[in-house]
Formats: C-alpha cells, structure tokens, sequence
C-alpha cells in the first residue's frame, strides 16, 4: 500500500476523513441556527466527552456551519490560569469582522467596537504596584475607535460580559444573522468566568437575542456549570459525545479507502474495531498503521494484528504517556490504583469494560493504598486540574483519557 495516499489522520482536532457517526448532532446545530435565523428560542449547547472522542473536530464542523449560514463567529480554548476577557474580545472581533461589511451603519460597528475595547482593556491591572500582564494576556485588537465609558467597562466580569454579548447580538440582528462563539475545553474556565458566561447566556435567552455559545469539555462540564448557576441545567442543551457503533466505526474506515479503491475484508473490520473500541482517535491510529503495513488490498485481519503493535507503541508515547509523564510520583500512584480497581468495577458494570467508562469510588482508592481518603485529596485535586481524571459523581473518580486504565496496567511500577 502506497504510504503516500493513506488517508487517516490521527491528530489533536484534526478532522478525519470521513465524519461518520455525528450526523445527529450536525442535524440538531443546523436546526438551531434555523429557529434562531427565525426568531425562535433556543438555548446554547454543550459537547461532553472523553478526550479522543472528537469534540474539537465537531466543534469546528459545527462553526462551519455556522459560517455557511453567514452568521459571526469565533472560537477559543478555555486556559485555567488565562483570564476570560482577552480571548473572548478576540473571538468577538473576528465575529463582528465578519459581519461588518453587510452593516448598512458604519457607526454602529464603530460603536460595538469602542465597547469591545473597553471590556478588553478593563482586565489590564492599573494603579501603583500593578504588574504589567503577561505576554498572551495583552491583546492588541487594532481597533482605531476610542473605547467607550460606561458600558462592560465595570471591572465586574458577569456584568461586563452580559453587557458585551448582548451589544454584540444586536449588531447581527442589525443584518438578519447571529453570532456563534465555540469555547473548547470549557471546563477549564473558572469559576466567576463560568458564572458570568452562564448569566450572560440566561440574559440573551431571556431576550431572544440571536447570540449563543458552544462549548465543548470533559464528561464533568455539566456539574461545573451547574456548580456556578443552578439554573444551569435547563439553560443549555447536553450532547454527550461518545464512542463511535460498529457501522460508523466502520464508515470511517472504508469510506476513505473506498475512495483509494482499497477494500477491507470484514474480519479485518472485527479486529479493527476490538482494538480501537469505538473512539474516533483510536480508529484513525489503527487505521493509520495498518494501511502501511498492509501489502495490498483487500487489507486483512493478518495485517491489522502485524500493524496494531506499531499503533500501540505509538498511542503509548503520545497519547497515553505524554500525559502520564505530567503525573507526580504520588499522582501516579493513585491513578495506578484507579487502573487496577477500573477492571474489577468495569466487571461490576457490565461488559468487562477496562477503560474510563468504569467510575471509582475514591474510598476504595484509599482502602487500596491503606491511607485515609483525606491524606489523598492533593493528590486527586492535582489530576482533576491537570485533566487527566474527572470526578462525574460524588465520591467517585474516572479517567479522562479511554483505555489508561488498560495503559497503566501493563507499566512497570
């Protein structure tokens, strides 16, 4: 098989070749866009899933459609030590950008823009003893326009931010469209930013402003936004993303080779789906390997078994163990005990499973390890914030990354 023509492409947000298995969420955001196009009320959406599953790449597709429709956009990836204002003034000038020339009023572009730089200026520290920001906290928005007093210039983010989104719909209503914002990794926004996004949100609903906000993060986004607004539950509307089924799994696959006239036979399909579990990363690392080392087509399940130790040695330096290596040695050894434990409760649940989707109950982690579970709590509080672990339910803990259990039980301790 000529390397050169191989199509899968495993790579952080990288969009594969062939998207199968999202077609109901891509339904559902068209469907959005139409109501809204059309005065109804929707609310915002929210992408939930484990790392790998492709919410990067179907957040991107979904602003495509978003862009298609005309409307404004922009996209950020939320930082834990990154405050909210730079970023989201940058995604709202490109937005507004787009818009501009369908305005019939060059001042009321001017004048959102005055507000623009107000907001994103007023997180700048001032007075004596202030320190300047740092280098990726200062935006330079290239903004001729002075900005304006009195409005999201408070210094108070929630007030600033609902003031800012709701001036922003009302340019795109100006023009019959509306403003999309994407917000990647969403959990990682704190917890007055989360606040504030939430409020701003519940304002423009109230208003059936044309402005709304995707956002996309692990399994446990829906708790911290119910953490901030207790509204928050009926305020957005949930997509979990989760492993592909066997036909999309499979769409995946053979519709790009289909297109390189290359075939799979249907063992080969068996043992590609075994190894990757459904995950939409996995699939394009198998398929990957296993293209280059099938000598021609129809690829078979000889060659996906000579290609999947490649596969593995490769998940195993930059998927699984980049992401080992930010560990501690005393992180390492709870997540250590959370693999061991993850297979005997992957077996309590159901299906054997030996991958993330088997919560841990975090006293049994202490019981493994003979410690009490406070002297424990560093620990697992460092692997939440660094985003290696999740806390979905009270008292339990589960990877963020599928199949690290099963990467960590075959480590040497």
């Amino acid at each position: 098989m000529d390397p050169v023509r191989n199509p899968y492409a495993p790579g952080a947000g990288q969009r594969p070749p062939e998207l199968a298995g999202r077609g109901r969420e891509l339904d559902v955001f068209d469907i959005v866009l139409e109501r809204i196009a059309r005065g109804r009320p929707e609310r915002s959406l929210m992408l939930t899933g484990l790392r790998g599953v492709g919410k990067t790449v179907l957040l991107n597709t979904l602003r495509s459609q978003a862009i298609n429709r005309l409307w404004g956009s922009g996209k950020i990836e939320a930082r834990p030590d990154q405050s909210l204002r730079r970023p989201i003034a940058a995604a709202l000038h490109m937005a507004v950008r787009e818009l501009a020339p369908r305005h019939r009023a060059p001042d009321r572009i001017d004048a959102f823009l005055g507000v623009l730089k107000a907001f994103a200026q007023r997180g700048a520290p001032t007075g004596r003893g202030a320190t300047a920001p740092k280098l990726r906290d200062r935006w330079q928005p290239g903004i001729d326009v002075p900005a304006a007093s009195g409005r999201a210039d408070s210094g108070d983010i929630e007030i600033d931010l609902v003031e800012l989104l709701t001036d922003a719909a009302s340019v795109a209503s100006d023009v019959g469209t509306g403003v999309a914002i994407f917000i990647d990794e969403m959990q990682d926004l704190g917890p007055e930013e989360v606040s504030a996004l939430c409020a701003a949100c519940h304002e423009l609903s109230q208003l059936g402003a044309p402005l709304i906000v995707v956002g996309a993060g692990l399994p446990h986004l829906p708790a911290v936004l119910s953490a901030a607004k207790s509204y928050s539950e009926r305020l957005f509307r949930y997509q979990r993303i989760d492993r592909l089924d066997r036909i999309a799994a499979d769409q995946a696959l053979c519709a790009p080779a289909q297109r390189e006239d290359v075939e799979y036979e249907a063992k080969a399909l068996d043992l590609l789906y075994e190894k990757s579990g459904g995950y939409p990363y996995f699939v394009q690392a198998y398929g990957k390997a296993t293209w280059d080392h099938a000598p021609r087509s129809p690829i078979t399940a000889a060659d996906v078994r000579v290609a999947a130790p490649e596969a593995e040695a490769e998940l195993a330096v930059g998927f699984f163990g980049s992401r080992f290596e930010r560990a501690t040695p005393a992180e390492r050894e709870y997540m250590r005990a959370m693999a061991a434990l993850s297979l005997v409760e992957g077996a309590v649940q159901g299906g054997g499973r030996d991958d993330m989707d088997a919560a841990v109950p975090t006293a049994e982690i202490a019981r493994a390890l003979g410690r009490k579970p406070a002297s424990l709590s560093p620990a697992r509080d460092a692997l939440i914030k660094k985003g290696l672990i999740y806390s979905g339910e009270r008292g339990t803990v589960a990877f963020t990354v599928p199949h690290f259990g099963r990467y960590l039980r075959t480590q040497p301790a």
